[in-house]
């Protein structure tokens, strides 16, 4: 269990664009939920949707099955793993997230301050 079900900021019946227009709506810099992610792929069951710049970015949480921990994004040498998604969660309320824009190449970095409840 990721240890998501009872926490605030997890939208268990949200989709991408829901988890979306909620964040734009909060339209404030380190915003965030958890969703469970769009493919149903065990691989990666969730994503931590955050606000900043007035850009929402959907960064998938991956599941490894060697060592069942949880880690942010694609794969990469020297990762962080958290043994719950709970654990990421709590992490980067301390410490900054890096957001990677794909787009436009840019890198951001904000951590998770604000919850926002999908209605």
């Amino acid at each position: 269990d990721a240890g998501v079900h009872s926490k605030a900021w997890y939208a268990a019946t949200c989709d991408r664009k829901m988890a979306e227009d909620a964040l734009y709506r909060s339209n404030k810099d380190g915003s965030f939920l958890v969703r469970k992610s769009s493919g149903q792929d065990s691989r990666q069951p969730y994503t931590l949707v955050v606000f900043y710049n007035r850009r929402v970015y959907n960064i998938p949480i991956r599941f490894i099955e060697s060592t069942r921990q949880y880690a942010l994004g694609r794969e990469k040498s020297g990762e962080e793993r958290f043994d719950s998604v709970a654990e990421i969660v709590e992490n980067h309320q301390r410490t900054s997230l890096v957001l990677i824009d794909s787009q436009n190449n840019t890198k951001d970095s904000t951590k998770l301050k604000y919850i926002v409840r999908v209605s």
